[in-house]
C-alpha cells in the first residue's frame, strides 16, 4: 500500500521545499468489490446483516468522530484519560519502541497522547480502511511529530495486511495499538482469531495496547449507542447512502431508523436498521423484500468481562503485562499484551 516516494506539503504548493516525513498512500479502489459482496450477500440473508466495517466510508468516519463527541458516549471520554495516565509510564520504555502500528486509526486523535510520550519513536504506521480519512488524519500528525516517519496502510485490518519493511524487519520494537474497543464488535471466536492474526503481523515479542470496554450498565449503554441528538442514527444511516453512492441502490433512508438494543445474554450492544414498511429495494439490480419491522444487523459491540478477554488473549498467544482499568461505573480497562510465540 505504500510506494517509496515522499508526499510533498499538500495544498501548499508555494512552499515546494517543505515535506513531511509521510510514505504516500497508494489510491483506494472506488468500489470494493468485497463491499459489494458482503452486502448482496447479506441482504440475501435471513436475517439480514452486514459487517460493521463497512460503515466506514469517509462520511461514516466522519459521523463516528462526531460521536466520540456527544456527552452520551463515554468510551472515548474513558479511554483517552486512562491514556494520558498510562503514556507517561510508557515513556521509560520508549527506546523500545520503534514502531507503532494503529490498527483502524480513524482521526489518530488518541495517538498524539502516544507520540508525545515516545520521543525515540522511528515510525507510526496507521491501518484504516478509509484512505481519504487516513490521510487527513496523517497529514496533521507529520506537521506535529515531523521526526517520526508516518507510513499509513490502507488495508481491512480484518484480513491479514503487510507491515513497511523496517517494522517487519524488527518485530521486538513493534508496539501494536488497538483503542476504542473496536475489539467487541468482534464475536469472541473471531476476536480471538483477529488477535491471532495481529500477533502474527505484529510479529514475535511484540507487543499490543488495547482498550476493552467491560460495561453492562444499561442505562449507560443504550444512550451510548442511541444518543439523543440523533448523530448514532446518522452514522447507521449512513450505511444505505453508502449503498446506493457506490452499488447502485435505491433504499431511501426515510424507510428506516436506527435502533439500539442491550442483549445481557450475549453481553453486547446491537445495532439494527429497521424497516418502516413492507417495501423492496434493489441494489446491483437484484431486488430484495423487507418486511415491516424487519431489521439490518449493522454492529456488535461486545463488552467483554476481564477474565473473558485475559481468556481470549490467551487462547491468541497473548499475555498480559500490564492494565490500567477505569474506577468509574464504567469497568473499561486498557491491557498491554506481549506475544508469546
Amino acid at each position: 500500500m505504500k510506494t517509496d516516494i515522499q508526499w510533498a506539503n499538500a495544498g501548499q504548493a508555494s512552499e515546494p521545499s517543505l515535506r513531511y516525513n509521510v510514505t504516500p498512500l497508494t489510491p483506494a479502489l472506488r468500489v470494493d468489490p468485497q463491499f459489494e459482496a458482503d452486502v448482496l450477500e447479506g441482504l440475501d440473508d435471513d436475517p439480514k446483516h452486514i459487517p460493521s466495517i463497512w460503515l466506514y466510508d469517509r462520511l461514516g468516519s466522519e459521523w463516528f468522530e462526531e460521536i466520540t463527541a456527544v456527552a452520551e458516549y463515554y468510551p472515548t471520554r474513558t479511554e483517552t484519560r486512562l491514556l494520558a495516565g498510562l503514556a507517561g509510564e510508557l515513556e521509560g520504555e520508549s527506546g523500545a519502541v520503534r514502531s507503532l502500528i494503529e490498527i483502524g486509526s480513524g482521526s489518530s486523535r488518541k495517538t498524539r497522547l502516544l507520540l508525545a510520550a515516545m520521543p525515540e519513536l522511528a515510525r507510526y504506521v496507521p491501518v484504516d480502511i478509509s484512505a481519504d480519512f487516513l490521510h487527513d488524519a496523517v497529514a496533521g500528525l507529520a506537521r506535529d511529530f515531523p521526526q517520526v516517519r508516518m507510513q499509513p496502510v490502507v488495508a481491512d485490518f480484518t484480513a491479514p495486511f503487510a507491515l513497511p519493511a523496517e517494522a517487519a524487519a524488527d518485530p521486538a520494537g513493534n508496539l501494536g495499538f488497538f483503542p476504542g474497543s473496536t475489539i467487541g464488535n468482534f464475536t469472541p471466536d473471531a476476536a480471538v482469531a483477529l488477535m491471532s492474526q495481529l500477533g502474527r503481523t505484529l510479529g514475535p515479542r511484540s507487543r499490543l495496547l488495547i482498550g476493552v470496554d467491560t460495561t453492562q450498565d444499561p442505562a449507560l449503554l443504550i444512550p451510548a449507542y442511541d444518543d439523543a441528538a440523533g448523530v448514532t442514527a446518522e452514522f447507521n444511516l449512513n450505511l444505505l447512502d453508502r449503498i446506493n453512492r457506490e452499488l447502485g441502490g435505491d433504499f431511501d433512508r426515510r424507510d428506516f431508523r436506527h435502533l439500539a438494543r442491550h442483549d445481557p445474554r450475549q453481553g453486547r450492544v446491537e445495532m439494527h436498521l429497521v424497516s418502516q414498511r413492507a417495501h423492496e429495494v434493489h441494489v446491483r439490480g437484484r431486488a430484495f423484500a423487507f418486511a415491516e419491522g424487519e431489521t439490518i444487523h449493522t454492529e456488535n459491540c461486545y463488552k467483554y468481562t476481564p477474565s473473558q478477554f485475559l481468556h481470549m488473549a490467551h487462547a491468541a498467544h497473548w499475555r498480559c503485562e500490564r492494565s490500567w482499568q477505569d474506577g468509574g461505573r464504567t469497568g473499561f480497562t486498557v491491557y498491554l499484551l506481549r506475544r508469546e510465540a
